[in-house]
């Protein structure tokens, strides 16, 4: 059973910048993809990126591409999503998720089995 732990949330002006963290536990952490969505209320989960068990291969939404980083420090337990450039239509709860053991990463939401509970970004204009 993992668990996962997002921080970093808050609020920043448009082209802003933030740095979400998401910490996991209970598993070996590098056997496990992670991914980044967001969801305004009342709508679907949002994909924005996913990264790789080795940290090796990366995945961006075409609307965060060139602004968003994803990395990970396996030995820290930890994914951290770099938001550069922040605009108004980014403001959204993000949530870090973990496929099952040594899947892929993936855009599909329902490819995920655990989840955080989220951090709030907002971002005003």
């Amino acid at each position: 059973q993992v668990q996962l732990v997002e921080s970093g949330g808050g609020l920043v002006q448009a082209g802003g910048s933030l740095r979400l963290s998401c910490a996991a536990s209970g598993g070996t952490f590098s056997n496990y993809a992670i991914g980044w969505f967001r969801q305004l209320p009342g709508k679907d989960r949002e994909f924005v990126t996913a990264i790789s068990r080795s940290g090796g291969t990366a995945y961006y939404a075409d609307s965060v591409k060139g602004r968003f980083t994803i990395s990970r420090d396996n030995a820290k337990n930890t994914v951290y999503l770099q938001m550069n450039s922040l605009k108004p239509e980014d403001t959204a709860a993000y949530y870090c998720a973990a496929p099952t053991y040594r899947r892929a990463p993936a855009s599909d939401p329902d490819e995920y089995r655990y989840w955080g509970q989220g951090t709030q970004v907002t971002v005003s204009s």
